[in-house]
């Protein structure tokens, strides 16, 4: 997970296809390596610290929920 400080009222842009340069959020790598994908829009609703998911399989997107421990994630093939 990437930890961040996030601005409550402030909506911010969370990369869902995992091939974003600014990990964790969107830089529009999506519109040429994942089309039809789109990045999770969101605004929270406190300032402070938190985890954002960078394995892209959370259940609760766009915050880390532990998943990236599980043997989906540990047991993947690495990209080339």
């Amino acid at each position: 997970p990437f930890p961040v400080e996030l601005k409550a009222g402030k909506t911010y842009a969370w990369c869902s296809c995992g091939h974003s340069k600014r990990q964790p959020f969107c830089d529009g790598a999506h519109k040429k390596e994942a089309p039809g994908m789109a990045p999770l829009r969101f605004t929270p609703h406190e300032d402070g610290p938190a985890w954002l998911c960078g394995c892209k399989h959370t259940r609760s997107p766009p915050y880390c929920d532990g998943t990236h421990r599980g043997e989906e994630v540990q047991g993947a093939p690495r990209p080339p």
